[in-house]
């Protein structure tokens, strides 16, 4: 049986919006929970794999978290891989350098939050 987040990114795949709002506020719980757990405020949300490549996602995402939302790369799975392996053998530093090289070489695309932060936590009190 498919879970509901592949379900639900699914939809969004197929074009349906309410889905991609769906999901904007998941990731709003989501960033909530782990600043509280981690006690400290975060100021980017970083979606990766094929999540980034949904521009409506990711407006979303930053608009519902009222944080800026840094998209890319799309095939993080494969990259890390590729970067983990070339920092055993010494060809690459640290994880920053890691995060440097990246950011240098694969396309990423930042939103910035906009719209009405209100209307955000009066859905999320709906679902709740």
């Amino acid at each position: 049986m498919e879970d509901l987040g592949e379900g639900l990114h699914r939809l969004v795949r197929a074009g349906r919006p309410w889905c991609a709002r769906r999901l904007a506020l998941a990731h709003r719980r989501a960033v909530a929970e782990a600043q509280r757990l981690a006690d400290r405020p975060f100021d980017v949300v970083h979606i990766v794999g094929g999540g980034a490549r949904k521009a409506l996602l990711c407006r979303l995402t930053a608009d519902a978290c009222g944080l800026p939302v840094v998209a890319g790369p799309a095939e993080a799975a494969a990259l890390d891989n590729v970067l983990v392996q070339a920092r055993a053998h010494g060809l690459v530093g640290d994880r920053a350098g890691m995060r440097r090289l990246l950011a240098r070489t694969q396309p990423l695309t930042r939103y910035e939050p906009r719209g009405d932060a209100a209307a955000w936590r009066s859905a999320e009190a709906r679902l709740a």
